[in-house]
């Protein structure tokens, strides 16, 4: 057992102070308290994990297109005035 790079006997070694200091009936409250601040710690810790990930993955999102129907309506009507300018420009030659 190594918490923290503290093995059992120095694990053993602070118990045993804390019961000396703080007396069997203030012990257990003080287990609780230290073990919401650390349940605190890590959830404040996750939230700020995810704000970074989801600030670092926010450029792809912008440059990744809204829906694939909306990026084959974009291109279908790129194509589309595409073709007509070519007809328009062919018609000029033509009346010519």
């Amino acid at each position: 057992m190594n918490i923290f790079g503290v093995g059992l006997p120095e694990v053993t070694v602070i118990l045993i102070l804390a019961l000396l200091i703080f007396g069997p009936k203030k012990l257990p409250e003080l287990g609780k308290q230290l073990g919401k601040t650390l349940k605190s710690l890590k959830k404040a810790s996750n939230e700020f994990q995810n704000e970074i990930d989801q600030v670092i993955n926010e450029p792809e999102k912008e440059n990744l297109p809204k829906s694939p129907q909306k990026k084959f309506i974009n291109d279908l009507d790129q194509v589309t005035k595409e073709a007509e300018d070519k007809d328009f420009l062919e018609s000029d030659n033509n009346d010519k």
